[in-house]
Order: C-alpha cells, then sequence, then structure tokens
C-alpha cells in the first residue's frame, strides 16, 4: 500500500484507510464488518476512522475489538467529537470515553466533527490539552472550508492542524477549487469521506459511469477502483472508504497500485467535472 506524510506530522499514512459510519448494527453484521476491517488492515489500510457518533459508540467498540488483535503501532487510529459534545470539559470527557471504546490509551488523531455552537477557540485548545496529556498525537477537523481552517490554526498555540475531512467524489469536488491548495500549502492532510458517494456511484449505463468501466476494464481494476484511484491523484489526499464485506475492503485496498494516464484523468475530469470555484463543500 502506498503511503504518504500525514500533512506536517511527519507520520506516513496509507493513501487508503477505513471508514465505520454506517457499519451494520446486528450481531451478523458487525461480524461481517469485522472481517472486512481486518481483510483492509491486512492489506494495508491500516488508518481506521471512526467517531464517537457512529452507532453511538458501538463502531469504536467494534474498531476496539480488532485493536485488541493487532499491535497497537501497527495501526493509525482517528476518531471525533460531536459539536455538542465540544467545550473544553466536554471535548475531554468525550475523547476519554472514546478511549474506553477503542480500549486505547492514546488515538493518534482526534478531530472536531464538524463546527458547532460552541467557540472554536475553546474546542481548538481542548484538543491541544489533550496532546499534552497524552490522550491524542495530533488534532483535526472535519468538514471545514478555509476560512473555518484557518480560524481553527489561530486558536492552537502549540499544535497544527493535521488533516481536515470533507466529503469527496467524484460528484462532489467543491473541495479542489480553493481547499485542497490551501490544505497543500499549510501542510494539512485532506481526508475524503464516502468517496464513492452515499449510494450514488455512476451507473455503467450511464457515459460517466460507462467511461469509468472501460478505463477499468484497460487496468483489469473496477470502475470504483478508477474513481478511488483518481481522487487520489493529489499529493495530501487521503480517502477512508467504508465497507462491511470483506471482497469491497479487498477491492478498495487494490486501487492504490495502478495509475491512471493523462488522458484518463483528463477524461474523467470532463464526465465529472468540479464545480465553480466558491461552491460551498457539501456534508453528510
Amino acid at each position: 500500500m502506498r503511503t504518504q506524510p500525514f500533512g506536517a506530522t511527519g507520520v506516513a499514512v496509507p493513501v487508503l484507510g477505513q471508514g465505520t459510519w454506517q457499519l451494520p448494527a446486528d450481531e451478523a453484521g458487525e461480524r461481517g464488518a469485522l472481517e472486512a476491517l481486518e481483510a483492509g488492515v491486512e492489506r494495508g489500510m491500516t488508518h481506521l476512522d471512526t467517531a464517537e457518533m457512529y452507532g453511538r459508540g458501538r463502531a469504536e467498540e467494534l474498531v476496539g475489538r480488532l485493536l485488541a488483535r493487532r499491535p497497537r503501532g501497527e495501526l493509525f487510529v482517528v476518531s471525533k467529537v460531536l459539536p455538542s459534545n465540544a467545550s473544553r470539559e466536554g471535548t475531554r470527557r468525550a475523547c476519554e470515553r472514546s478511549l474506553r471504546r477503542l480500549g486505547a490509551e492514546r488515538l493518534d488523531v482526534y478531530l472536531l466533527h464538524w463546527r458547532g455552537s460552541y467557540p472554536l477557540e475553546e474546542t481548538m485548545r481542548a484538543l491541544e490539552d489533550l496532546v499534552a496529556a497524552g490522550k491524542t498525537r495530533f488534532v483535526g477537523v472535519s468538514n471545514f472550508d478555509v476560512d473555518d481552517l484557518k480560524e481553527a490554526q489561530r486558536a492552537l498555540g502549540r499544535e497544527r492542524i493535521a488533516c481536515n475531512q470533507v466529503l469527496y467524489h467524484l460528484g462532489a469536488r467543491a473541495a479542489e477549487s480553493e481547499l485542497l491548495p490551501y490544505c497543500q500549502r499549510e501542510g494539512i492532510a485532506l481526508v475524503a469521506y464516502s468517496p464513492f458517494g452515499s449510494g450514488d456511484f455512476p451507473d455503467e449505463r450511464r457515459p460517466g459511469g460507462a467511461l469509468l468501466a472501460r478505463i477499468g476494464r484497460a487496468h483489469g481494476k473496477s470502475a470504483r477502483q478508477v474513481a478511488l484511484r483518481f481522487l487520489l491523484r493529489s499529493p495530501g489526499v487521503f480517502a477512508i472508504p467504508k465497507t462491511a464485506r470483506r471482497e469491497h475492503a479487498e477491492e478498495n485496498a487494490a486501487a492504490a497500485d495502478f495509475d491512471l494516464s493523462d488522458d484518463e484523468v483528463a477524461a474523467i475530469d470532463r464526465a465529472f467535472p468540479a464545480p465553480p470555484a466558491g461552491t460551498p463543500l457539501g456534508s453528510i
């Protein structure tokens, strides 16, 4: 699995990780999801993303079951605090609850899930406190535009923002015009969540989907692997697709081991054009 520096942290992280949003909540579904996560880790997708919101903590518990089976240093674990919990003291308590569910002493990155009603300065200082206390190595944010990022960084006294996790897929490319260049300049990793869209992946019966399938056949890859590879074409971009099926995790992992030609990138760009500069980021 190809790795690259995770923003300015100096830590090499696989370009493809694994998300845990909306994993099945029943016993059989959780068992399949755990098998999928294990399969992904075996193929190098050791960046695991979760949050206290996902399944009201059940996703963190599921990741914790995987952590219990693996050397801790092998995995790069990220979780998030809900905005409704993101006061200075609330952020600390939320992090400690997440750590208990994960069965871990420390996160690799702890994020503010999205901006809420608590002052951003208060939340960012709380995240900085957690680094000082050894509860997380790095801090980050999610669903932030450039202005939000600038304000968040100004609120930090000692730490730097490691990453910004945003909605980014072929049908939601607003991050490319201003946010991605800013993150690249500032050493902030841009992490794409829902990189296949949310139940809206291009149908092969339509021109865009047919193009992805045709390019995939030329490389011995699927249309979804082509879509992932397109998103990862820019330095500093990571993606965290979610799956509850082992075969899909294996398919996702193989999206990082081939290259698209310039002509193929241009064709995908024309088929799924980025919106005009200034288009707000989407979110789910």
